[in-house]
């Protein structure tokens, strides 16, 4: 009788069992040692069911229908792993084998922060991304991320400009010079972690990239974690507290999914001194899964930020106030202010369609907008002295320059007194600290505005400001779409297609933030009647309204466009031992400018420009060869050109729409070979790179003297202007990065693990490239051209500026059975320089202007010894972090700490230029041969110590 009903209800139930397709779907988790890993969460996207891995790694779904799944494999101290699977109709039992889950160890949550420095008056910035924010799975890439990131190391001394950011399928390069902004989305650690990456060159499956990392993050609100996490975070970097809160609801039964996230990061003073941070950040992710074939998400992204910024400094400050010494603030009622405020607030707005045409295609679609305003403060002034503390005539080797029986006035213009009396008198408030001359005096500047007498100025009476703040705003309007097609015609052999268009527009302008007590500032050229005389020196001739008052814009106004379109097909295939990679891309771009206001020099100030078209072409490859399951050969090679940005195409976009002479696509040939051995007791990476880049164009902007400039009014007038504010073009300039790469990770213990890392590169120029430079103290020059070459540049085989070109580590790190972790590492630094100036290694630089021909009794030797290479001094840090993890129940708590640069190291400059104030040989050696040069190079120094602390706690 049992038997009978035993057989009735298996035959009742398996049409049911058929009609469902269900099937039951199961793996192994162990870690890269073989070793089972237990109490792994796996998760089920889109669907409420959750596994734990056992004692032996196992875990299983069962009654899975058929259709497109994805897992996400979480567990403390590992990486987490994202894998994908399809179950057919036919399939009872899917096994997914063996997973390997990598342990993060000390690599698992270091709050690693985005540090920027940046100087508005040379045009010089650097951003450090610290790897990032991810590193790759290789143990180089790794440990060059958490470990050197920090001390402004750059892989193989690629310009980051090279790469490609994606976020949700559009790319988040900006098309004007070619950065990424991260503050668009800074402070969402939580959302934005775990990219997938492309390391340096190699072809990524999303997009053709370029020379410096393809990285590509989904933000999908269904595959994060259920639930809430809390992040707390303490530290001494750009600000001193995070606070963080996400909340991801699952996938329900109808196919929806929500994710929120809110953060703030904030301090009242930064590490360096008059620094503030205050920035919030918010995201809300929806997805729509329709079927199990098609999805849709919504992503919305917003960071207002409002922050302050550090200047750089001569030798000279930083010998009397120390590495956080900035210029950039003083006491306003006893109050700290700030001139260099930075505001901005450009929100991001996506949608994601996820269509599977069929078992084996795929297409994702995106489109975003993204716009708002980028707002950065600077104190201004007309026809007075520079009023920072550190210009060279407030300090006291100015007055150490002079004749010491000479007499200079006092500050009140009223007693003259000695020479020798006023370097004393400075060299004391200096080293004193006494902040009415070592930091800007805003009492002071207001009380010279409203001293101001009351006059009439273009119809308008009152009192003109000398001193004023004005804010440089960039107001961006993106557009993207782009496709990501996939074909899998079998199991060896995968087809890849991708098309992105975007459309760039962006108005930039000046505009009056604060009068400081006066009533006005003028629209007008302050330099006009010396420079130019006769003419107007109207920023804007023929507008109404020359006395502008807060919020009217002035100097410029101008609009950046430009459309770009890319094609990238790729192919991935097996055949033997080999995996093979070949990508490939066809693009198009469209640029101009539309100038606004009318500007007094140039007659292509206003209006619109012709449109400047550019064709990019490009090649990438990868052979990896199997010698066995462990050992590894890679080929990445690269061809490709690369259309200039807009701040390189346009030299002087604020004037006028003059482009740089002779400018072409920049076109890069990289190669790299490694070896690669990946085994459970030693993980090892060997690279020799190298990498040519040709045809580039550099622009910048400083003031020189000893220029020789002459103007010719319309009555035959001749001026002669010897100082001025310049442009700085180079073109078709060749570099060369080459160099080679080990990372090892040996495994001593189960538990204990050494690591090290060895960069040595030679990254130098190749030739001397041909100078022009441009000037509004000339205006147009006697070849109808808005600029005048000024011959070559001799600075071939020196060396590149930005990064160090040796740098070594060696660290160790320990994970506990307990859950918790230490590690630490020593990191080297050599080989690091400046830039350098390209106007003083020209012919000009040692021409006598009175006779056009070198300096009398000019030796090779001689200027050689001016002209060496500015390198800067090596350095070793050691760093330290450690953490703990506790799982109660449903609970997840994490702590987390780490600190840099432990013996508190603050000789380190992590960058800077060379200051070309002294553009004649003559004044540049008397300089250059002082105790202190009045223009010697600035830099950034680093911070010093720094800590982070990290508490996470998820419900």
């Amino acid at each position: 009788m049992m038997k009978k009903l035993s057989l009735v209800s298996l035959f009742t139930l398996l049409p049911t069992s058929h009609y469902f397709a269900q099937t039951t779907v199961f793996g192994y988790l162990k870690d890269d040692d073989g070793k089972p890993i237990e109490r792994v969460e796996v998760d089920l996207q889109g669907s409420e069911n959750d596994a734990t891995a056992d004692q032996i790694g196992y875990f299983q779904f069962v009654d899975l229908q058929s259709g497109h799944y994805q897992i996400v494999m979480t567990k403390s101290n590992y990486e987490i792993k994202v894998m994908e699977f399809d179950i057919t109709d036919d399939e009872k039992r899917k096994d997914l084998g063996i997973i390997t889950l990598y342990s993060k160890l000390a690599n698992l949550d270091q709050g690693l922060a985005i540090i920027d420095s940046n100087n508005d008056d040379d045009g010089n910035n650097q951003t450090s991304t610290v790897g990032l924010l991810q590193s790759s799975m290789d143990v180089f890439s790794r440990i060059a991320a958490f470990d050197l990131g920090f001390y402004w190391f750059r892989p193989r001394g690629i310009d980051g400009r090279t790469g490609e950011i994606m976020l949700n399928g559009v790319s988040m390069i900006k098309l004007d010079n070619g950065n990424v902004d991260f503050g668009n989305w800074g402070g969402l650690n939580e959302i934005t972690r775990y990219p997938e990456i492309s390391a340096n060159h190699a072809p990524s499956e999303y997009t053709y990239g370029g020379n410096s990392s393809v990285i590509y993050k989904n933000t999908k609100a269904g595959e994060y974690r259920k639930g809430f996490q809390f992040t707390q975070s303490l530290t001494n970097r750009n600000y001193r507290n995070r606070t963080s809160l996400r909340y991801s609801s699952g996938m329900n039964k109808k196919g929806w999914a929500f994710t929120v996230m809110g953060a703030r990061r904030w301090a009242e003073e930064g590490i360096q001194e008059g620094t503030f941070y205050n920035a919030y950040s918010a995201y809300l992710g929806i997805e729509k899964r329709i079927n199990d074939k098609h999805s849709i998400t919504f992503n919305f992204i917003g960071a207002p930020y409002r922050r302050s910024t550090a200047s750089p400094s001569t030798q000279e400050v930083y010998n009397y106030r120390g590495v956080h010494y900035n210029s950039y603030w003083g006491y306003q009622d006893g109050k700290q202010r700030s001139e260099r405020i930075r505001k901005g607030f450009q929100p991001i707005f996506q949608i994601q369609d996820f269509w599977k045409i069929d078992k084996k295609s795929s297409l994702w679609t995106s489109v975003s907008y993204q716009f708002g305003k980028d707002k950065g403060s600077r104190l201004d002034w007309q026809n007075v002295q520079n009023p920072s503390p550190t210009y060279y005539r407030n300090l006291p080797s100015y007055y150490n320059s002079l004749n010491p029986n000479t007499s200079v006035p006092t500050s009140s213009g009223e007693v003259p007194t000695s020479v020798q009396d006023a370097y004393q008198t400075s060299l004391a408030t200096w080293t004193s600290g006494d902040t009415n001359v070592t930091q800007l005096n805003w009492d002071n500047l207001y009380r010279r505005n409203k001293q101001q007498p009351i006059e009439n100025y273009y119809g308008r009476t009152g009192k003109r400001a000398l001193y004023y703040l004005v804010n440089d705003v960039s107001d961006d309007k993106i557009f993207n779409v782009s496709t990501h097609f996939v074909r899998n015609f079998n199991e060896t052999t995968k087809f890849l297609l991708n098309v992105s268009y975007q459309n760039y527009r962006s108005e930039l302008y000046r505009q009056v933030k604060d009068l400081m007590g006066a009533d006005f500032v003028l629209n007008r050229d302050p330099f006009a009647a010396t420079n130019q005389p006769g003419k107007s020196g109207l920023f804007n001739e023929g507008e109404e309204n020359v006395t502008k008052q807060i919020g009217d814009r002035m100097t410029y106004n101008y609009i950046f466009r430009r459309q770009e379109i890319k094609v990238n097909p790729g192919l991935k295939f097996i055949a033997g031992k080999f995996d093979l990679f070949v990508t490939a891309l066809a693009g198009y771009s469209t640029s101009s400018r539309e100038g606004l206001f009318n500007h007094y020099l140039y007659k292509d100030s206003k209006g619109k420009s012709a449109d400047y078209n550019f064709w990019n072409y490009g090649l990438k490859g990868q052979a990896i060869y199997k010698l066995n399951g462990r050992n590894f050969f890679i080929y990445n090679g690269a061809y490709y050109s690369q259309a200039p940005s807009l701040e390189d195409l346009f030299i002087n976009p604020r004037v006028n729409s003059s482009t740089a002479p002779n400018i072409k696509n920049m076109v890069i040939r990289a190669n790299d070979l490694s070896y690669v051995m990946s085994s459970p007791f030693l993980k090892l990476r060997l690279s020799g790179y190298l990498v040519d880049t040709s045809n580039e164009t550099t622009v910048q902007r400083f003031f020189a003297d000893g220029i020789q400039l002459n103007n010719i009014d319309d009555q035959g007038n001749e001026t002669s202007v010897q100082s001025a504010f310049i442009t700085q073009i180079m073109t078709d300039v060749k570099k060369r990065n080459l160099g080679v790469e080990l990372g090892i990770d040996a495994k001593i213990t189960p538990t204990l693990s050494l690591q090290g890392l060895i960069s040595y590169g030679q990254f130098t120029y190749q030739n001397d490239p041909v100078t022009y430079f441009a000037s509004d103290a000339a205006g147009v020059f006697s070849n109808g051209l808005s600029y005048m070459n000024v011959g070559k540049a001799y600075i071939k085989n020196y060396r590149q500026g930005g990064t160090p070109q040796q740098a070594y580590s060696f660290g160790f790190k320990y994970n506990s059975p307990k859950y918790w972790w230490f590690g630490g590492n020593w990191n080297y630094f050599d080989d690091s320089y400046l830039d350098p100036s390209a106007l003083i290694r020209t012919e000009s630089f040692v021409q006598n202007n009175n006779s056009s021909t070198p300096y009398y009794n000019l030796t090779t030797s001689e200027l050689r010894r001016v002209l060496k290479p500015n390198k800067l001094p090596s350095s070793f840090f050691f760093n330290a972090n450690a953490g703990k993890s506790w799982s109660i129940r449903k609970y997840y708590v994490l702590l987390s700490a780490s600190v840099n640069n432990i013996m508190n190291n603050k000789r380190y400059i992590t960058g800077g230029f060379e200051q070309t104030r002294n553009a004649k040989f003559s004044n540049f050696m008397q300089d250059n041969d002082r105790e202190f040069t009045l223009f010697g190079p600035k830099y950034w120094y680093t911070q010093g110590r720094s800590y982070f602390v990290n508490l996470q706690f998820r419900f």
